[in-house]
C-alpha cells in the first residue's frame, strides 16, 4: 500500500506530464491576451500555473502565508523557454520536498490569511492536495484560452478533439 506522501508524489508526476504539453502550446506572441476584461491574461494564468507546484515546498517549509505581509510577484516570462525553466523548477523543488517529507510532516495545520483574515486553514497535507487541485483547476481555464484562440489543446485524461491520438 503506497503512502500519502508516494501518492502525491505519483500524483504530481503524472499531473505534470498534461501541464508541461499545455505550457508548452502558450502562445508567447499573445500574452496580453484574455478572453474576457475579468480574466486573467495568459501571461498572468501560464505563470501561475508553471509556479503553483512550489506552493508543495512552500507549504512544507512553511507555516502559513500572510498576504498582507508579502506582495505578490508573478513569475517573470517572455517566451515559452522561460515558462517551461519556472515550471520545472517549481516541480523539482516539490518533487525535492516531498521526497524528503515523513507522513507526519503532512499533519500540522497550515494557515493562509490577508491581514487577520483566515482565507484557509487546513492540514499540511489537505493544502498540497487544494495545491494541486489548482494546478489543475487553472490549466483548465488555460485550454479554453487555447481553444479561443484556436491553437490545438493536448489531451489531458484521454484524447481531445485536437489531440485524438493522445
Amino acid at each position: 500500500m503506497m503512502s500519502t506522501i508516494q501518492n502525491l508524489l505519483k500524483e504530481l508526476t503524472e499531473e505534470s506530464a498534461v501541464t508541461r504539453k499545455m505550457l508548452e502550446r502558450t502562445p508567447a506572441g499573445q500574452l496580453d491576451w484574455q478572453p474576457h476584461e475579468k480574466s486573467m491574461s495568459i501571461r498572468k494564468l501560464a505563470g501561475h500555473i508553471a509556479e503553483l507546484p512550489g506552493w508543495v515546498s512552500m507549504t512544507l517549509k512553511t507555516n502559513g502565508l500572510n498576504f498582507a505581509d508579502q506582495a505578490y510577484q508573478a513569475p517573470v516570462w517572455n517566451s515559452n523557454s522561460e515558462l517551461l525553466e519556472i515550471f520545472e523548477k517549481s516541480l523539482a523543488e516539490a518533487v525535492a520536498s516531498l521526497e524528503t517529507a515523513k507522513e507526519e510532516d503532512l499533519l500540522p495545520t497550515w494557515t493562509l490569511k490577508n491581514g487577520e483574515q483566515v482565507l484557509m486553514s487546513k492540514t499540511k497535507g489537505e493544502v498540497i492536495r487544494h495545491s494541486m487541485s489548482q494546478i489543475v483547476h487553472h490549466r483548465a481555464q488555460l485550454g479554453v484560452y487555447l481553444r479561443l484562440l484556436d491553437i490545438p489543446v493536448p489531451g489531458s485524461y484521454g484524447p481531445s478533439a485536437d489531440d485524438p491520438n493522445f
